[in-house]
């Protein structure tokens, strides 16, 4: 979940430096914002390793796997974060990442993590949010969502990785008639925007019933602004999970220094930042976090495998694009 304050503050913290960084990460733009993730992340790890690290931002997730796959072996990047776990398979096949070597240690069991080329850094369940104070019985299942008339705001899965975990939602549960169900979606839905940040932004303005995001997302409003009336609704027939992950370009210039980046990120502290200002769920055991955290909804988990997606993605975009266009 991306942390939210006002959209003027989203600036990539770029290096002052005019030399190059000792490392360079591709990540998304909230989470090197002021109020990201980034920053502090940032101190920490530059502490440790005496050395500099150059955060360049994408708009989302996807954003970042289009930009690695145009600069292949010209990129800067030494390091990405920020794509997900349905994304992973794609950028393996188009030989973007190199084997972490990594002996990761302390995950939490449920996520039964072997990726030898990704490390998972965090986690959470696509879900609509809704304001309680306004919509007193929420949907209970997508399929009541898509044939009610209430308003939506969601993601582009082309660019953004919300967008595309609606796109693989749709698709388990309507398989064949995903493009019917589209179409019904499309009636009331207010606009689809290119990412997280936009939807979720123009929702807490009134402009829509629903906007796609997190089920991590209320925590946030609770810890950071004291409010209980921003929810998620859980769904009968399961939601889509996103698990948020790191790896090591093919073409970075120094992995031994990436391999320690990697290592940090799955760390205690680390961890212990990343659910207060990515506001996602920690991917490590014991780590202390708000109460709001025990009052998330914990759906049941549904969804397809990395390799189901690396081949069927382009198809069910394209499916996406000729049902859901107005």
């Amino acid at each position: 979940m991306k942390k939210l304050l006002s959209a003027l503050l989203l600036t990539p913290l770029l290096s002052l430096n005019a030399q190059a960084a000792d490392l360079t990460v591709y990540t998304y733009d909230s989470f090197v914002s002021d109020w990201g993730p980034g920053p502090q992340l940032e101190k920490s790890f530059e502490k440790q390793c005496n050395c500099d690290i150059e955060f360049i931002a994408q708009e989302d997730g996807v954003s970042i796997a289009n930009r690695l796959r145009i600069e292949r072996s010209n990129t800067k990047a030494d390091v990405i974060v920020g794509i997900d776990d349905a994304l992973m398979e794609v950028v393996r096949r188009e030989n973007l990442v190199q084997p972490h070597g990594l002996a990761l240690k302390g995950l939490k069991p449920e996520l039964k993590w072997k990726d030898t080329e990704f490390v998972p850094i965090d986690y959470g369940y696509f879900s609509f949010i809704y304001d309680s104070d306004k919509i007193k019985k929420p949907a209970r299942s997508l399929k009541e969502l898509i044939n009610s008339s209430a308003s939506v705001i969601y993601q582009d899965p082309r660019t953004s990785t919300p967008g595309q975990g609606l796109m693989l939602w749709v698709k388990r549960i309507y398989g064949d008639q995903s493009p019917e169900a589209w179409k019904k979606l499309a009636e009331h839905t207010v606009t689809v925007t290119k990412g997280w940040w936009e939807a979720y932004s123009m929702f807490l303005e009134g402009g829509s019933d629903y906007v796609l995001s997190y089920n991590t997302s209320p925590a946030y409003h609770m810890v950071s602004e004291d409010k209980e009336n921003y929810k998620a609704a859980k769904f009968a027939e399961g939601h889509v999970a996103q698990i948020e992950v790191a790896a090591i370009t093919t073409h970075s210039k120094n992995k031994k220094l990436a391999q320690k980046f990697l290592n940090f990120m799955v760390s205690p502290e680390a961890q212990k930042i990343l659910p207060v200002t990515n506001w996602m769920s920690p991917v490590i055991e014991n780590v202390e976090l708000p109460a709001a955290f025990g009052t998330l909804i914990q759906p049941e988990r549904i969804g397809f495998t990395s390799v189901e997606v690396a081949d069927n993605r382009k198809q069910w975009l394209k499916e996406w694009r000729r049902a859901a266009a107005k």
